[in-house]
């Protein structure tokens, strides 16, 4: 699948395209049915289909202090695109330049005349340009003028209400990955290199793989039933796994640690994803090993009996 930059001009396969606006993050429900009807209207017109993303997210240009929110890595999302059925994805690299280009502006210069596009597709909250001026209007009648079709796709409901990216993060922080996954289509899923780390599972007889969280969204710190997934391999693997700070040990240090079932690999260095499927119980301190290892038995037990 091809990674398109918005900073250069595509290739003349590409260009005529239509394009799904949006930053699609999550890639939930809603995104999805933007992203749908971009795929269809192309194949009815024998064109190519790109779906577009922001990077970094432009919450995170204007206020870098946030604290941690993606849902999904530039990777994840590319094969969430191409799965979905995409020609291609876009990363518009969100800086100064792009977050100071008036909406007029991102019509003609970026869409029309970099990318050649042929038509957009957005939801209908969708807003872009300097002062986020932009919005479906402008694109119907201003893009119309200069040649560019659109189309809006009006929100998606579920659970009773509208499906959100906001709505996934509460979700989580809430610790009900379920809801999450009725949300996203999937289950949540963190990607991460399996680093060094103190050996305390192995210790305990639950030798854990050590990832760092970096950008992703923190769910509710505790311990929940995973599954994961080698990516050189494609190997996939049940456990329970540990989100936070770990108060049973010092210094205290942000990790997610899963405990796979049955596997005696090796699997520093490699890339592993770690998807969230029940959330077990909170982070707890415990009066002594004997006790957290007693616990972490218990843990096991019921994520191998949810996991099925």
């Amino acid at each position: 699948m091809r990674w398109l930059d918005h900073r250069e001009q595509v290739t003349q396969a590409l260009r005529g395209a239509v394009i799904a606006l949006g930053n699609f993050d999550g890639f939930h429900r809603g995104h999805q049915a933007v992203a749908g009807e971009a795929i269809r209207w192309a194949h009815e017109e024998g064109r190519p289909s790109i779906i577009a993303t922001f990077d970094p997210h432009p919450v995170r240009f204007f206020r870098p202090d946030v604290p941690p929110f993606r849902l999904t890595t530039l990777e994840q999302r590319q094969e969430l695109y191409l799965a979905a059925g995409a020609t291609a994805m876009l990363v518009f690299h969100f800086d100064g330049e792009l977050a100071g280009t008036p909406a007029e502006d991102f019509i003609t210069d970026i869409l029309i005349e970099r990318f050649g596009a042929y038509g957009v597709v957005t939801g209908g909250d969708f807003t872009f340009g300097k002062g986020a001026k932009g919005n479906v209007d402008l694109l119907r009648d201003f893009g119309s003028q200069k040649g560019l079709k659109s189309r809006v796709v009006e929100a998606v409901e579920g659970h009773g209400d509208v499906v959100s990216s906001s709505r996934v993060r509460e979700a989580l922080r809430e610790g009900k990955p379920e809801l999450a996954a009725e949300l996203l289509t999937r289950p949540f899923a963190i990607r991460g290199i399996v680093e060094h780390g103190d050996k305390n599972g192995r210790k305990l007889g639950y030798p854990t793989a050590n990832l760092a969280i970096d950008t992703y969204l923190r769910p509710k710190y505790g311990v929940y039933a995973v599954t994961g997934k080698i990516l050189a391999t494609g190997q996939e693997l049940k456990g329970a796994a540990n989100i936070g700070i770990r108060p049973q040990f010092e210094p205290p240090k942000e990790l997610l640690e899963p405990y796979f079932f049955d596997f005696s690999g090796d699997l520093y260095g490699q890339e592993i994803e770690v998807a969230f499927h029940h959330f077990l119980r909170g982070e707890a301190r415990f009066d002594s090993l004997d006790d957290l290892m007693v616990q972490m038995e218990r843990d096991c037990d019921r994520a191998r009996e949810l996991l099925g």
